[in-house]
């Protein structure tokens, strides 16, 4: 089938593209700039870019033989008071340009509008969904309130609050009931939707099993990660000082924080229908979602399973496609060198740790493995498998190797000296320059205080590692 997608650059839209590309659909993805395209879907055969502002279609033409269409843009970041503009102006566009297509069904990602006193977001989603309304094509609504995985800007808000703050206290508006739904389950009813008629023209909640508040959530999401949190909330913060407090606790903008804060107001309840059977799911509950959400973020599950799933045939474009650096919620110490010899720098690369040392300040590398091994770890002593070679899952000191492959130029190694929280290290060569990345994701207080007691000395350690591997002096 050939889907067209909005807001490809977006969390749900590049997630629900891998669903749909795995089912073999053939995708014509719309995007404003094509050189930010996902690295995840950039070069599949089966997909067709278009690059499109809906906000301006002027001289803007879509295929003709679309059959389906994913409308999954929003405006939840703008600027207080112009979003529902926007939003109304972008799903006039889409209609227009759509109607002149063979499109038969558009499906669309809304918000759960039960309550009588909506928030100004979940009333704009509400008049997106009228606006998108056609006689030439069936309109499919699935209405999600908050969706849990990672990534997602509820997701990593409430991370960054539970792990940053072990005592809260807190705006009365976390006492407002909602109903999580993982996004996986998410993917499942878009996906499942396609071209099914009888959900034709017609409008379903999709939910979690539970209702919670969201300070239950903050706690729930502490007892997943292991971390114990107390939340008293207080009725006296307005909205406009809770948005200040969600801005500076999180790493959100303010623009987001206000229209999260204005929507947080609002209980977020679906209501029952018979949707789950007729796509034939059963959601998962609030933890299940979290849980599953790191055991992506934490990459070192895969591991494992990584050789049989080359051998399987199961990647079919390049494997480290699927093997990147966390971002959110993370400290980095990022470096590039311009290469003087590029053969020079992978071999050194290559042969990093064990006897060879890590180049730089050797001395201190040791005391933090006797540290380590006075703490119960691994320490130093588990050196190199071989001299001069390295593959997925060697031991390399207190790393283990993730990702090492020579015409790529890149290594990746994940931390298992024992931490308050997880760390990474990455040498990639692009262009003739060596980038090197220190990614450390911290848990809980002690994560970060670890971080900035060890910070001064990436300065010179760090700095020192680089340049001994492209000094061929």
């Amino acid at each position: 089938m050939r889907i067209l997608i909005t807001g490809t650059t977006g969390y749900i839209a590049k997630r629900l593209a891998l669903r749909l590309l795995e089912d073999d659909h053939e995708l014509v993805c719309c995007v404003r700039d094509l050189e930010r395209i996902p690295d995840e879907i950039e070069n599949h055969p089966n997909i067709e870019y278009i690059k499109v502002d809906f906000l301006d279609i002027t001289g803007v033409e879509l295929p003709k033989n679309i059959e389906a269409a994913y409308y999954l843009i929003h405006s939840m970041s703008s600027a207080e008071g112009d979003f529902n503009a926007l939003e109304q102006t972008c799903a006039h566009n889409f209609k227009s340009l759509v109607e002149n297509t063979n499109c038969e069904q558009v499906i669309y990602l809304s918000g759960i509008v039960n309550d009588q006193s909506l928030s100004k977001h979940l009333q704009s989603r509400y008049e997106v969904e009228q606006t998108l309304r056609s006689k030439r094509y069936a309109l499919t609504t699935f209405r999600a309130g908050i969706i849990v995985g990672s990534g997602s800007a509820s997701f990593e808000i409430i991370r960054d609050i539970v792990e940053k703050l072990p005592v809260m206290v807190t705006p009365k508006w976390l006492n407002t009931k909602s109903q999580p739904i993982g996004i996986r389950d998410v993917l499942t009813f878009l996906s499942g939707g396609l071209k099914k008629r009888s959900l034709y023209n017609k409008s379903y909640d999709i939910i979690g099993p539970e209702v919670l508040t969201y300070k239950e959530m903050l706690l729930q999401f502490g007892e997943v990660r292991g971390l114990k949190r107390y939340i008293w909330t207080l009725p006296v913060l307005t909205p406009k000082l809770s948005s200040y407090w969600l801005y500076f606790v999180t790493s959100t903008s303010f623009p987001l924080a206000s229209a999260l804060v204005d929507s947080m107001k609002v209980e977020v309840i679906g209501k029952p229908s018979k949707i789950n059977a007729i796509i034939g799911i059963e959601p998962m509950t609030y933890k299940q979602a979290v849980d599953l959400a790191f055991q992506k973020i934490q990459q070192n599950a895969v591991v494992s399973s990584w050789k049989d799933a080359v051998s399987s045939g199961l990647f079919r474009d390049p494997l480290s496609k699927h093997i990147e650096l966390p971002h959110f919620g993370c400290f980095k110490d990022v470096r590039s060198r311009k290469i003087v010899d590029e053969r020079y720098t992978l071999e050194k690369i290559w042969s990093i740790g064990g006897d060879n040392g890590w180049y730089s300040f050797n001395w201190l590398w040791r005391l933090r493995g006797y540290a380590d091994k006075l703490f119960g770890g691994v320490g130093l002593r588990r050196g190199r498998t071989h001299e001069d070679y390295l593959e997925p899952g060697d031991p390399l000191d207190f790393w283990r190797v993730l990702f090492a492959d020579k015409e790529e130029k890149r290594l990746l190694l994940f931390a298992e000296m024992k931490l308050p929280g997880e760390a990474w290290l990455e040498f990639k060569i692009v262009k003739n320059r060596l980038f090197q990345r220190a990614v450390f994701r911290p848990k809980g207080v002690w994560g970060r205080l670890y971080w900035y007691m060890v910070l001064p000395f990436h300065a010179f350690v760090f700095k020192g590692m680089i340049n001994a591997l492209i000094n061929t002096k």
